[in-house]
C-alpha cells in the first residue's frame, strides 16, 4: 500500500513521515487552508526528504501565476482542485480531487478521492468503491482516515493510495509521530 502523509508544514515531519515508510509527503499552498505554507516554506520541506520520497504540492489555485510558482518547486506531483487545463509538457505528475458528483476526469495521472476536498470529512464508501472500480488511472482514498480505520478503508475499497493529514496531527500542520508511525504500520499491515 502506498501511503502519503499530507499538511506537512515542517521540515522535521517529512523527515519522520520518510523514516517511517511514507512513499509521499503532500505540502499544501495558495490555500486558505490552516496547512498551508508559503513557497519557500514548500522548497525547505521538499528538500527534507530524499530522491525516493515522492513530493507533492496541494493547492486550491485558481491562479496561473500561483501555478506556475508550484511547478518552479519542481514537485513529483500536483494534487489540484481548480479544473486548470494542462499542455503536454514535462512537469509534475496531476492528480485531480474528486468528490461525489465529480466526473471522472480524463486529463490527470490520478484521482483522489476526498468528499470534503482537503477538509477531513469521511470518504463515502460507496463512492469510493465506484471510482476505484471504473477508474481507468491509479485512485488514492482520503478524507476521515486515521490509525484505527485505514486498514479497514484497505480492506473495504482497494485504493492504490491513501492519504491522511488531520487523522495524524497534534494541531494543524503538526504532526503527531505517535500517530503517523501507528497509521504507517496499520497500512503495511494489511
Amino acid at each position: 500500500m502506498r501511503i502519503k502523509i499530507c499538511g506537512i508544514t515542517r521540515p522535521e515531519d517529512a523527515r519522520f513521515a520518510e523514516n517511517e515508510g511514507a512513499d509521499a509527503i503532500g505540502v499544501v499552498l495558495f490555500s486558505d487552508s490552516k496547512r498551508s505554507v508559503r513557497p519557500e516554506r514548500a522548497r525547505e520541506i521538499f528538500h527534507a526528504v530524499g530522491p525516493f520520497t515522492a513530493t507533492v504540492a496541494v493547492t486550491h489555485t485558481n491562479s496561473e501565476d500561483d501555478l506556475a510558482q508550484i511547478i518552479a518547486l519542481d514537485p513529483a506531483a500536483i494534487q489540484i482542485f481548480h479544473p486548470f487545463v494542462f499542455d503536454s509538457h514535462p512537469g509534475p505528475k496531476v492528480i485531480r480531487v474528486i468528490a461525489r458528483g465529480d466526473p471522472l476526469p480524463d486529463d490527470c495521472d490520478a484521482v483522489i478521492v476526498d468528499e470534503s476536498h482537503g477538509g477531513g470529512k469521511q470518504f463515502d464508501l460507496g463512492h469510493a468503491r465506484e471510482t476505484v472500480r471504473r477508474s481507468h488511472v491509479p485512485v488514492i482514498l482520503a478524507g476521515g482516515l486515521a490509525p484505527e480505520n485505514v486498514g479497514r478503508a484497505i480492506r473495504e475499497i482497494g485504493p492504490y493510495a491513501v492519504d491522511v493529514a488531520s487523522g495524524v496531527e497534534v494541531s494543524p500542520g503538526i504532526k503527531d509521530h505517535e500517530k503517523v508511525r501507528a497509521f504507517i504500520a496499520a497500512c503495511r499491515s494489511y
